[in-house]
């Protein structure tokens, strides 16, 4: 079966299903079981509509408390299981990516080593018996949300250049991203056309995160054993994401 990967949205860019990969085990994982996305603060009427016909019962959220502050899912208008498990404390500003070549690249490794508490959290969330259909998000959909999506694919045995294929599919979806800030804030528009280094969605950072983590941890199940996911999470991801061999 073959479903479109983007689900088209009024107020999210880069809503997208984790099905139909291929594992080196000859599985693939299951569509609209899984989905990672943007911010869902936004949402109309119409896209609620759409989340309910996909079943949405759970919304994990990877953003800060200042960001969930500012806009959060509407559990009220489709009410789901919500989970805030934040990544970063604080949003990084354009300076910083201007003062740090490889910015990026830096923070999703900080995020890998610091962030681990919450990555377990968000694993755990959604190994839960009825958490699925899943979705978890952060502002893009790229950064934090690219992180967890690389964790759990390769937990559920997508290969490497896999998993960062599927991240630079954001590239796409910044470009609308991009597009929709700047008609919200015209005032910002300058900045946000100069922020390249920001929407970035080189396969690169990737390449660099998987080198990082072999490096200190060896495979992602090291890693999943090392920061504390239980087994029986690991059993259950694979379970209920992939299809039967």
């Amino acid at each position: 079966m073959t479903l479109d990967r983007l689900i088209a949205l009024e107020g999210a860019v880069n809503f997208r299903d984790l099905g139909g990969y291929a594992t080196v085990d000859g599985r693939r994982t299951r569509w609209r079981m899984l989905f990672r996305a943007d911010g869902l603060g936004e949402l109309t009427a119409p896209d609620l509509a759409v989340l309910r016909e996909l079943g949405i019962r759970t919304v994990i959220d990877l953003r800060s408390g200042h960001e969930v502050e500012q806009s959060r899912f509407d559990t009220e208008a489709h009410p789901v299981e919500f989970h805030h498990y934040p990544f970063i404390d604080a949003l990084p500003d354009a300076e910083d990516f201007e003062r740090a070549p490889g910015f990026l690249g830096t923070q999703y490794k900080e995020m890998l080593d610091d962030a681990a508490p919450q990555i377990v959290g968000a694993l755990t969330a959604l190994a839960a018996p009825a958490a699925r259909p899943a979705v978890f998000h952060c502002t893009a959909g790229k950064d934090r949300t690219g992180l967890l999506s690389a964790l759990v694919l390769s937990i559920l045995g997508v290969p490497e250049e896999t998993v960062v294929a599927d991240y630079a599919l954001s590239g796409e979806a910044m470009a609308r991203l991009r597009a929709k800030l700047m008609q919200k804030y015209p005032d910002g528009k300058d900045v946000i056309a100069a922020a390249d280094a920001v929407f970035s969605a080189d396969p690169a950072n990737m390449v660099e995160l998987f080198a990082h983590l072999r490096s200190r941890y060896g495979t992602v199940s090291d890693y999943a054993a090392k920061v504390g996911v239980p087994d029986d999470v690991i059993v259950r991801l694979r379970q209920s994401m992939l299809e039967p061999a």
